[in-house]
């Protein structure tokens, strides 16, 4: 019998994929959590074979989840579950040493051979999502024009972020212009739809 855990936030898809691996007589879900915070603390008490977890869950993203889960339980695989497939989010979970990573879309039998393979051992990976993440290379943003990307996305203004990062309002807008010409883009909505749509926010 493998062990599941599953980490998804949203109340719906998290009960359907309990369903759909019940149907499973070899897999047995033996903890659900919401947030990513929860992971680690849960698979401390329940010790599953794989952790189920998708890539955004509130209060800690399911990759950094993930990676804390391996240094204090490498005994369980980690088999990252996406909406989305970002490619900066692909790049990610490869350089954390995720085992699986699988779009939430696959077909139910798919998600349940991924859970069995990951659980031996193997590496499960979408292979769209890989040729997608080696095709749009590494983030060509600096750690800080990201920041101010990601608060622009957020709806913070030039004055709100530079206080934040205690820089000038005129320091804040010349990383916003640069983001905007690193990514190639028109305007920052379309720097900021580049950037996530990569994953490089």
């Amino acid at each position: 019998m493998i062990r599941v855990l599953l980490a998804e936030d949203m109340h719906m898809i998290r009960a359907a994929l309990t369903a759909l691996l019940r149907l499973e007589s070899d897999l047995e879900v033996v903890a659900e959590v919401t947030r990513g915070d929860e992971i680690v603390p849960a698979a401390l008490r329940v010790r599953p074979d794989v952790a189920i977890v998708d890539i955004d869950l509130p209060v800690l993203d399911g990759i950094t989840a993930a990676t804390h889960l391996r240094e204090v339980l490498p005994t369980c695989r980690i088999l990252v579950l996406t909406a989305l497939g970002r490619p900066g989010q692909v790049r990610r979970a490869l350089s954390a040493g995720i085992e699986a990573f699988l779009v939430k879309d696959a077909p139910g039998d798919r998600l349940a051979d991924a859970i069995r393979r990951t659980a031996a051992g193997l590496r499960v990976l979408d292979t769209e999502l890989v040729a997608s993440a080696m095709e749009y290379g590494e983030s060509p943003l600096t750690p800080r024009e990201a920041t101010v990307l990601r608060d622009t996305a957020r709806g913070a203004s030039a004055e709100e972020i530079a206080a934040r990062l205690h820089l000038s309002a005129g320091t804040v807008r010349n990383y916003l212009t640069g983001a905007i010409t690193k990514t190639g883009a028109r305007n920052k909505i379309d720097a900021i739809r580049i950037a996530e749509d990569a994953g490089w926010l």
